[in-house]
């Protein structure tokens, strides 16, 4: 499904995700994206998964576990919105998910294989939506999404991490 986004469609900070995703079918950016990020995420090591670029940053495998939990709830709002239920959904705290994940005791292979299950669960969920589901909404952390959006959502969030793991940790 290839669309372009109307700004009511989320709130304004998530089009920093949003913007960052290429045109064309958002399913067929999704795929794509799942293995060229599990590609990337081959390349380090366990020990280089540990490195934090400033002591004060989370470490490679704290980045991937957020981004784990976020395309998560990501795509259980799109699930939620998709089925039709009315109910607001709450917020996320990355900071309260990340202090709880105990991210760094794992080893670096489970984050990578977690990625690449929770990647082809999302695929699942989007491709097989059917076509009016897409532009349903609801209220999540106090603000309107679509379904489409939050699409778009899962494929820039990963893309600005992607970034940022090229640009300051790798």
């Amino acid at each position: 499904m290839s669309m372009v986004l109307d700004p009511s469609e989320a709130a304004e900070y998530y089009f920093t995700y949003i913007n960052q995703v290429p045109t064309g079918d958002i399913v067929d950016v999704l795929a794509q994206q799942a293995g060229e990020t599990a590609a990337l995420l081959g390349t380090i090591s366990d020990e280089g998964s540990l490195h934090r670029y400033a002591s004060d940053k989370w470490s490679i495998r704290e980045v991937v576990s957020h981004i784990n939990d976020a395309e998560r709830i990501f795509a259980s709002r799109a699930l939620w919105f998709a089925r039709g239920f009315p109910d607001p959904l709450p917020s996320f705290d990355q900071n309260v998910a990340i202090a709880s994940a105990g991210a760094d005791a794992r080893a670096w292979r489970t984050h990578v294989e977690e990625f690449e299950t929770i990647r082809a669960a999302t695929l699942s969920l989007f491709r097989n939506l059917p076509a009016d589901a897409w532009t349903r909404r609801g209220i999540a952390s106090g603000n309107p999404v679509s379904v489409r959006a939050l699409a778009y959502i899962v494929a820039g969030h990963v893309a600005h991490h992607v970034r940022l793991l090229r640009e300051r940790y790798l």
